[in-house]
């Protein structure tokens, strides 16, 4: 398979998540990703285990797979000079180091892009480049509660619940790599490369821009509705007599189908619930009609209920079945790393109906110090 980045030539100077994912995503895509870690112990993730492959996490080797490792102590000016000589011809690099360190260093982007004016300089910050708060540090879970995504999450009597996955670092990686694109494409017009920002605080902004939407239309702040959408019924999970379900009647045309299925279709002649609109002013009354209904019958039945007549729902799976899913497999969503029998994810995406394979298992601290590093084709 021809990866689309071939040829490509990535630095990356980061640790933890967002930035090695953001390195991870276009190393999978074809890149040749150098890595620049500190010799004492190197990306504070090779630490994040259980569990554990070999000395480092499993997380770090899925996010680091397919690159080149190399051991640099930042504070030695000739380990900088050595640095800025991998960023002269290099056509992207991404960092997320604490905010404040690389521009006393010469390592900032002022300073890189007059060595190399065709770079693209990604920089990942915790919350922005700009503002009081720009040189605070940032891990996600500080962003799912600064972000307001906390408040967002859970039923309403209980406390703010964090959303379990990394999705600030998660999505700020992808921002990153949209950017980095985005400049790629803009270089091919102007010949010279730009600086690229994002942040855990501008993802978790965007993460609940709708409520933000509302509040700034209403002035009314929302409260968090459980598994339930604040603006659709029924929209979220019910128990059955077995094992819980997830129903998504999105529209009209889908709630008279729910209706009719569940064997109440007269509902739809119902003013409480003849709209969306009403039925969300209603939610409580259609909310205590469902349950019961529902909890009637075991999950495999509502499933094949709904299904045959085309409204969305879905068994509420763990792991476990989720990886032993038919439409995981389906997809060939699962990988081997090349070198290793770690299994990983796959990117979410294909090239003309085909996965990118990781280029290589994730590299041994500074394995690869000594090397030249020629753009790799």
């Amino acid at each position: 398979m021809t990866r689309p980045l071939d040829g490509l030539k990535v630095l990356e100077i980061g640790q933890a998540y967002a930035g090695p994912l953001a390195g991870m995503i276009l190393a999978d895509m074809g890149a040749d990703v150098i890595k620049v870690e500190k010799p004492d112990g190197g990306d504070d993730a090779r630490q994040w285990g259980p569990p554990f492959v070999g000395d480092d996490s499993a997380m770090f080797h899925a996010n680091n797979r397919g690159k080149r490792s190399v051991a640099l102590d930042i504070k030695d000016e000739a380990a900088v000079a050595r640095l800025k000589e991998l960023a002269r011809d290099a056509d992207i690099l991404i960092q997320n180091l604490r905010p404040g360190v690389v521009e006393p260093l010469g390592l900032g982007p002022d300073a890189l892009l007059v060595l190399n004016p065709r770079l693209i300089y990604c920089s990942i910050w915790a919350f922005g480049y700009t503002g009081p708060m720009r040189l605070a540090p940032g891990f996600d879970p500080l962003l799912q509660a600064y972000g307001a995504v906390m408040t967002l999450t859970g039923r309403p009597e209980d406390p703010p619940t964090f959303c379990a996955p990394a999705i600030n670092d998660a999505a700020t990686g992808m921002w990153c790599v949209i950017g980095a694109l985005a400049a790629l494409q803009q270089r091919h017009v102007t010949g010279r490369g730009c600086v690229i920002d994002t942040s855990l605080f501008e993802t978790a902004v965007h993460w609940v821009s709708g409520a933000l939407h509302g509040y700034w239309l209403s002035g009314n702040v929302p409260r968090r509705h459980g598994t339930a959408s604040p603006a659709l019924v029924p929209y979220q999970a019910f128990e059955t007599a077995d094992r819980p379900i997830v129903v998504a009647a999105g529209n009209d045309r889908l709630f008279v189908k729910f209706a009719e299925a569940i064997g109440c279709p007269h509902w739809q002649d119902d003013p409480r619930f003849r709209d969306g609109r009403r039925r969300a002013a209603n939610r409580p009354a259609l909310v205590a009609l469902i349950e019961p209904l529902l909890r009637v019958r075991p999950r495999e039945h509502w499933l094949k209920v709904f299904g045959d007549v085309g409204v969305p729902c879905s068994p509420i799976n763990d792991i476990a079945e989720l990886a032993q899913s038919e439409q995981l497999a389906a997809m060939d969503l699962q990988r081997t790393l090349p070198g290793s029998d770690m299994q990983v994810v796959g990117l979410p995406i294909s090239f003309d109906r085909r996965r990118p394979q990781p280029q290589g298992d994730s590299p041994a601290l500074g394995a690869h110090t000594g090397e030249g590093f020629g753009r790799r084709r």
